[in-house]
């Protein structure tokens, strides 16, 4: 049977699942039931393509390319909300009667959070690396590991100018309709920020033209109610985002990659898996369930997991906090915006602190020298700001901080046939620490509704996402 044949019965096999799904949906069968299905259909769908195929067939290359349309088509409608979203709940939630005084220092708070578990994070990797003894040395190279440490090396000089200094700079809006699009790795903090003067502006306008600022309030009612809307209709595609996106990444794993970098993907999500804990234990004092967080944030969390884009999740970020965890509409979006840029525990934390380690001997330099700990941990956290929460950003991340510690980025390239399956790993805990900041930030301010914390899932919202 010809390649084309074969694509064509793939096709109709996905085709079969999708029309299932949309039957489960009109019996109305809970919406999480629906994604974690597709889930566990997609996973095994994958591996059965591969295991016929091999991931580097054609007919798996043609196949994956038509489930495209479906998985990276859905998270383009997630991206596509996301400015929207934050702009009406940013300007919303600022021009009510006793939102705006305290927007400094919730942003502070919010970003202190995510910096914070940053640095824990990265100290986290160093541990778990240092206890199952990786070193660079234990990996061989192949082909495709020297193709991509030639690409960082090349990459190398952008990243070295782009400073401190300059990652803060870009951070400030210089044409809010540039960013609104979504062109810069920094937009989506750019249009927070253009968000809140809109705000604040509206606020002080209150007293000499209340009539302009009660006509401009209705009109950002209006347009976030029509949002929302946007918004409960991109989310009720998630089951099909979800089947296509984990189908996608199992397909085209390399399995013989995995067999041979198998200590290392084990320390890697031993290392996540005790961030997600300390995850836990930070919302726990704060007073709150962490059996019942886990509960509601588990899709936001498993989209994260299929999809490897922080910013794709954005939009499921924001309306899990304020629609399931209570949390206010700000602080949701400061958050859930904060942490598409800064502060990514997996991607800006892990990631590069198990990199480090493992390349430091190969240099001649002690990985578990107080100096040198200290060093690579403060370096992580100030280099996670402006670390962007789409695919390349834990490579971005690593280039920082592999050569301010002087150490051979090109090392960081032999982990390339892994790293979708750790990728996923590390974005979902990316968005963990987001909502994480969010719940502290809300605890600190008084500002999540605790009762809608604690309450069951909303049957109304189970008939929202299915009618």
């Amino acid at each position: 049977m010809n390649t084309t044949m074969m694509v064509v019965i793939n096709i109709a096999i996905m085709a079969a699942i999708v029309f299932m799904l949309v039957s489960m949906q009109k019996k109305y069968v809970p919406f999480n039931k629906r994604v974690f299905l597709a889930l566990g259909i997609g996973l095994v769908f994958g591996l059965g393509l591969q295991f016929i195929f091999g991931s580097d067939s054609e007919v798996v290359k043609q196949s994956t390319s038509w489930f495209n349309i479906m998985g990276t088509g859905y998270v383009k409608l997630l991206k596509m909300v996301v400015v929207p979203l934050v702009m009406v709940s940013i300007i919303s939630a600022l021009v009510s009667t006793k939102s705006s005084k305290d927007l400094g220092k919730k942003a502070g708070l919010i970003i202190g959070v995510l910096i914070l578990t940053t640095g824990i994070s990265a100290a986290v990797g160093i541990g778990v690396t240092s206890a199952f003894n990786l070193t660079a040395e234990e990996i061989q190279t192949g082909q495709a590991e020297e193709e991509r440490g030639a690409y960082l090396e090349e990459k190398l000089t952008s990243v070295q100018e782009t400073d401190f200094p300059t990652r803060m700079l870009d951070m400030v809006p210089e044409n809010p309709f540039l960013d609104m699009t979504g062109a810069r790795a920094t937009s989506t903090i750019s249009v927070v920020i253009f968000s809140a003067f809109i705000g604040v502006a509206t606020n002080q306008i209150k007293k000499k033209k209340p009539e302009k600022a009660e006509l401009f309030i209705d009109m950002v009612g209006a347009c976030q109610a029509v949002v929302m809307r946007i918004v409960t209709l991109v989310l009720r595609l998630t089951p099909y985002g979800v089947l296509a996106l984990i189908t996608n990444t199992v397909a085209k794993t390399n399995i013989a990659g995995i067999v041979s970098l198998g200590k290392f993907i084990l320390a890697s999500y031993v290392a996540i898996g005790l961030m997600f804990v300390i995850h836990l234990v930070m919302l726990y004092f704060a007073g709150y369930n962490p059996i019942t967080y886990i509960k509601k944030a588990l899709p936001v969390l498993t989209f994260a997991f299929t999809s490897r884009s922080s910013a794709g999740a954005l939009t499921m970020n924001i309306k899990t906090q304020t629609d399931k965890l209570g949390v206010s509409e700000e602080i949701a979006s400061l958050s859930g915006s904060f942490g598409v840029t800064m502060g990514q525990n997996g991607c800006a934390g892990i990631y590069p602190a198990m990199l480090a380690v493992m390349i430091a001997p190969v240099v001649g330099i002690n990985p578990l020298d107080p100096g040198f700990i200290i060093q690579l941990i403060v370096i992580i956290a100030v280099s996670s700001f402006g670390v962007a929460g789409v695919g390349g950003g834990a490579t971005f991340a690593a280039l920082l901080v592999l050569s301010s510690m002087n150490l051979p980025v090109a090392l960081a390239g032999l982990l390339i046939s892994v790293e979708p399956l750790i990728d996923m790993a590390r974005t979902a805990l990316n968005v963990n620490g987001s909502l994480t900041a969010g719940l502290v930030a809300g605890r600190v301010f008084n500002e999540v509704d605790k009762n809608k914390f604690n309450a069951a899932i909303d049957n109304s919202e189970e008939d929202e996402m299915n009618a």
